[in-house]
């Protein structure tokens, strides 16, 4: 062959893909949930998934794939085709967690096209009438009088809520006995009973119960306070400079999705932060709007690898490495 008909080739070539990718999407887009319906997780990937059917002209749908800790859906994306079709609701866990507490078969760094962070959502600590007084120090000073006898809640053993807990304690230079649970409502439930002093959990957990007696929120995880409990100070604030751990929920596509489809996407994503309703929606489940550009969601990934790289060795959580 010619090697002017081989340019010939290799520009149409060039110019088909260049023209579908202008024309992204002709089908439905899935949006993979790593956990089941009813969580944060899954309520952001619905709420983006009716604002981007809205905005693209096409159905764009929320599946549920759980399982191994979100290992599952991240590998499903990891391994679908870079065509813009199959995209990832990843939350902090799969991409900057789990890859520090087991074997995954994906790589988080080079796997995936980060897209926009979507929202973050802090943690905020709770704790029952047993714990004195009403402050992070108060808080801090009973603990340490009582060295490996009192016990916090987690959600599960290397969940978020663990990591966030342990992280403090280390920072803090306190023991406590970490008492699991199969997710954060029995947690919360136990920690109203009395029955466990504290649990570091979600805001849209703890919020319902934050005007109740029987819950005391001393305290929020995120870099400022959230909007939702506007008198509570941060973990930073009280005496604790540089403390900040949140969970974000993102859009991410498979490695390799062409440049154009992931623009488009994280332009539209960006249209949604700045709609009232769709930011009001969020809010509801305790989710603060982010929508950030795809290099800024790709330096939290790395950031927050390190984070929680420090979190999880702290925890004695069993490494993959």
């Amino acid at each position: 062959m010619k090697w002017p008909i081989v340019f010939a080739l290799v520009s149409l070539l060039a110019a088909a893909e260049a023209n579908a990718q202008q024309q992204w999407p002709q089908k439905p887009v899935r949006i993979i949930v790593p956990f089941p319906p009813g969580g944060v997780t899954d309520g952001v990937a619905r709420i983006t998934a009716e604002w981007l059917s809205s905005r693209l002209g096409h159905p764009v749908l929320a599946e549920n794939k759980p399982g191994a800790s979100g290992a599952i859906a991240a590998e499903q994306v990891a391994r679908a085709a870079p065509d813009g079709y199959t995209l990832f609701m990843a939350s902090a866990p799969q991409l900057v967690i789990v890859p520090h507490t087991q074997k995954v078969p994906y790589d988080p760094l080079k796997d995936f096209a980060p897209v926009s962070i979507v929202g973050v959502n802090p943690f905020a600590l709770g704790v029952n009438d047993t714990i004195p007084g009403r402050t992070l120090k108060d808080f801090v000073d009973h603990v340490k009088a009582r060295p490996g006898q009192l016990s916090y809640a987690s959600a599960g053993s290397g969940t978020v809520s663990h990591l966030t807990m342990e992280l403090f304690l280390a920072r803090a230079g306190l023991r406590m006995q970490q008492v699991t649970y199969k997710g954060g409502g029995p947690a919360i439930a136990d920690v109203m009973g009395g029955h466990i002093p504290a649990y570091f959990g979600n805001l849209n957990e703890l919020i319902p119960h934050a005007a109740s007696a029987k819950i005391k929120v001393l305290a929020v995880s995120g870099a400022r306070r959230a909007p939702q409990l506007p008198d509570t100070p941060t973990v930073a604030e009280q005496g604790y400079p540089g403390f900040r751990t949140v969970t974000w929920n993102g859009i991410a596509a498979p490695a390799g999705t062409p440049a154009a489809i992931i623009e488009r996407l994280a332009r539209e994503i960006g249209a949604g932060c700045r709609d009232a309703q769709f930011a009001e929606r969020l809010a509801r489940i305790g989710v603060d709007p982010v929508c950030n550009a795809p290099a800024e969601f790709a330096r939290a990934i790395r950031e927050d690898l390190q984070l929680w790289g420090e979190a999880v060795r702290a925890a004695g959580v069993q490494s993959a490495q």
